[in-house]
């Protein structure tokens, strides 16, 4: 990865346009003011809804509109809604007749779940698995167009902590784990067209983690957790000078730390049963000598010597992938 010509060198988005949905409140209205502030013309787009997903207003996304104006820089609002395929599209199109152009889109929308995984309503998890994961796959398809059509582009999608598993909040999980895989199938589509894709797992204290009891702790993460310590990770994600894709992050509180999906060395037999699988179970768990792969048919050329096939599978990529369940 690297950060520019050294380690003095301000990262600038002079003469780039960068999409933010969800960016009238909280780190989306972190993002849009961190990189107006350093040149790029910004859509802000937001629906003005709470955090449940009721009551729209297009007060939120003018707000930052006029403050980003008012400080001298460019920016257009969107009321577009990610959760439909013509609000995606809407979306894309107002940065293209504001600005002409798409660079970057932070994909950031979002709505809050706590509901109890089975009293939650039907419409509920709708909801929030529209909001967050086809709300990315709504905005990053046109936004993905023109970009590979311009040979250039930045996708920064928000993933969560949360998929390391809680009792509540099942939909928003599961969405959010969703955009891993999202994010790494925009690493094989953009991958020398100039397009990097990577996701943001943020921690921040905003108004969808306001409610937090205890005061001390409280006041901890609104003092140490703020949106913009989560946006200088994320405006690194949306620089031209990354040059890495498919990649998720950890960020908050001042720390930036990798996410990967690592596979062990596993157990292979000539006669499964699972008894045999059980009697190895150990060496299936066993994390030392793990791997980190890229690709699926990477993940599945690791192991397919062992197995007495040792020829690669590059060539057959897109002809003959590997099964896929």
């Amino acid at each position: 990865m690297t950060t520019g010509n050294n380690a003095m060198t301000e990262m600038r988005f002079d003469g780039q346009v960068a999409i933010v949905t969800g960016a009238g409140n909280g780190l989306g209205r972190a993002y849009a003011l961190a990189l107006a502030a350093r040149g790029a013309a910004v859509v802000v787009n937001d629906i003005g809804i709470s955090v449940g997903g009721d009551r729209e207003s297009r007060r939120p996304a003018n707000s930052v509109v006029d403050e980003i104006v008012a400080a001298g820089g460019r920016a257009a609002p969107s009321y577009g809604d990610v959760s439909k395929a013509s609000g995606g599209q809407e979306i894309v199109a107002t940065a293209l007749t504001a600005f002409g152009r798409v660079d970057i889109l932070i994909n950031n929308a979002g709505v809050l779940d706590t509901a109890a995984f089975v009293t939650s309503s039907e419409e509920s998890v709708d909801r929030v698995v529209r909001t967050h994961l086809l709300g990315a796959f709504n905005v990053t398809r046109p936004a993905l167009k023109v970009m590979l059509d311009q040979g250039y582009g930045r996708i920064v999608s928000t993933s969560s902590g949360a998929v390391f598993g809680s009792k509540e909040g099942v939909a928003y999980q599961a969405a959010k784990s969703g955009l891993i895989a999202f994010t790494r199938a925009m690493r094989q589509i953009g991958a020398g067209s100039g397009v990097l894709s990577n996701a943001v797992m943020p921690t921040a204290f905003t108004r969808m983690t306001s409610d937090i009891s205890d005061a001390g702790f409280r006041d901890f993460m609104e003092s140490r957790f703020t949106p913009e310590r989560v946006a200088a990770a994320v405006l690194l994600l949306a620089h031209e000078s990354l040059d890495v894709s498919g990649e998720c992050f950890l960020a908050g509180g001042g720390r930036m730390a990798r996410v990967f999906l690592g596979v062990t060395q596993g157990h292979i037999s000539q006669d499964p049963s699972p008894e045999e699988f059980r009697d190895h179970l150990h060496e299936i768990m066993d994390t030392d000598g793990y791997i980190v792969p890229s690709s699926r048919i990477e993940e599945f050329e690791s192991y397919l010597p062992r197995m007495g096939y040792g020829a690669s599978l590059s060539a057959l990529v897109g002809t003959q992938a590997p099964p896929q369940k």
